[in-house]
């Protein structure tokens, strides 16, 4: 059975540190694997904005920064029923948008049974663009969960090929 109308939705702010995990890892699922049936959103700080592709979806997938007190880097799944426990320990400005995008949706009757929030545990969420060590050596294992998950909510998934490195200069071509 493949789902339709499934969504990922990339959350966080790429300039306050490891508060962009979900960017980031929403990027490198884009460039490194091909998906059949699923909308990759880029979320970022949108708020209510993100409405309509959560109430339109059968199957959302959020990737964030989550604070669970957990090891920095380590990888955490929420299902649907965490999630309002997960929203009301604010980690940054934009989860107090998603929790009114979820509450909105759930009133309305439009939340898709099907919502999994997939995240790492920051080290820091300040100003800055990097991603501290931990976090940015976890997003591949972020990345895999999310294809996993995908897959079993039954999506083809295949890796993108990867270009060969170019020639060395002077190569001869026959």
């Amino acid at each position: 059975m493949t789902a339709q109308g499934t969504v990922v939705i990339g959350l966080g702010s790429p300039l306050m540190g490891d508060d962009g995990i979900g960017l980031r890892a929403l990027e490198r699922l884009r460039e490194t694997w091909a998906l059949d049936g699923v909308e990759l959103v880029d979320g970022g700080t949108w708020g209510m904005s993100l409405l309509p592709a959560i109430e339109e979806a059968s199957h959302v997938l959020l990737l964030d920064a989550i604070r669970a007190n957990a090891i920095p880097g380590e990888v955490i799944k929420l299902e649907r029923q965490a999630l309002p426990r997960y929203l009301s320990a604010k980690l940054s400005p934009h989860q107090v948008d998603l929790r009114d995008v979820l509450a909105v949706a759930e009133l309305r009757g439009t939340l898709p049974d099907e919502l999994v929030a997939l995240g790492i545990e920051p080290r820091r969420v300040s100003l800055g663009t990097e991603l501290s060590e931990e976090c940015e050596e976890s997003i591949d294992l972020l990345v895999a969960a999310a294809v996993d998950r995908l897959m079993r909510w039954g999506h083809e998934c295949a890796p993108r090929q990867q270009p060969d490195a170019l020639p060395a200069m002077g190569t001869t071509f026959t």
